[in-house]
């Protein structure tokens, strides 16, 4: 996920693109792609990021047709799925918990820090993509090529590769630090969370 592809989720969401899409390859408008879904197959999309004891009692959100997320089912267990994360063609649903909405709100409103006070968890059991730039992972999709990842589940939290020694690029350990050295820095899991038991 990159700063581009958080302010999508809050302000309107989307798809990812394909392995070799760039950054010049524009997105369509925010929330376009997930507007032409009908109601349940948006809920079915979305809950489709996380493993099934956690889908079966979390809340959901979907995009109206002015492309803002509303919430159609409460969450039971704390987590809150929604359908799309960029718009591109290919779906990236994500389920998150209240510390990672708290997390990319933070994010949205260019907060120097998040403000959550506990680790937050995400799932993305479709996959999802980043921004990269001369090899780096990088926020911004300027000048950047976008890249497909695997399912993955992530912990947002202030990670720091000097202290932790983790790697701050996908590798074949399939743990990464993605955004090192910004205070939105996050740990990377390439682990389908479906199959976690």
């Amino acid at each position: 996920m990159t700063r581009y592809i958080l302010l999508a989720i809050l302000a309107a969401g989307a798809f990812i693109a394909p392995t070799g899409a760039t950054a010049g390859d524009k997105p369509s408008k925010k929330g376009a792609a997930v507007k032409t879904m009908s109601e349940k197959d948006q809920a079915a999309l979305a809950l489709s990021a996380a493993p099934a004891h956690i889908a079966k009692e979390a809340g959901i959100m979907i995009y109206g047709a002015d492309g803002k997320l509303t919430e159609s089912k409460k969450s039971a267990n704390g987590f809150t799925c929604i359908p799309t994360v960029m718009n591109l063609p290919d779906p990236d649903p994500m389920c998150m918990d209240a510390a990672v909405h708290q997390w990319m709100t933070d994010l949205m409103n260019n907060a120097p820090k998040p403000t959550n006070t506990v680790p937050g968890i995400a799932y993305m059991a479709r996959g999802g993509s980043h921004f990269e730039k001369d090899g780096k992972v990088v926020m911004s999709g300027d000048g950047a090529k976008v890249v497909k990842e695997p399912p993955h589940w992530m912990v947002m939290w202030p990670f720091d590769a000097a202290a932790t020694k983790l790697p701050t690029a996908p590798n074949p350990s399939g743990v990464y630090i993605m955004f090192e050295g910004s205070p939105y820095a996050h740990l990377m899991v390439y682990q389908d969370p479906k199959k976690m038991k």
